[in-house]
């Protein structure tokens, strides 16, 4: 069984998530009352703005605890961490 990948940031990113849900229910509901399409974009910002902040809290994290973790380990497969630090920096 594979162990929890937990983070510090992972709380704070459901936090924004659980934000952008609700933003994004406002918007369905904006949409269906036919509300100003000024409104309706405001509200898809703020989801936009919310899923952003999410995903970067996340991949800082991992930068920032499982990359630096592993060279500072001076772990000899180097070369896999390089390589999940360039695909997980493509979501930037």
């Amino acid at each position: 069984m594979i162990a929890p990948h937990i983070h510090e940031s992972h709380p704070a990113a459901l936090k924004r998530l659980k934000r952008a849900s609700g933003h994004l229910q406002k918007v369905m509901t904006m949409i269906e009352a036919q509300k100003e399409c000024i409104d309706v974009v405001q509200q898809l910002h703020a989801v936009e703005r919310a899923i952003r902040a999410a995903k970067e809290a996340m991949i800082h994290d991992h930068v920032d605890h499982c990359l630096e973790h592993a060279v500072r380990a001076k772990r000899v497969d180097v070369q896999i961490d390089l390589g999940e630090f360039k695909n997980i920096t493509k979501y930037l």
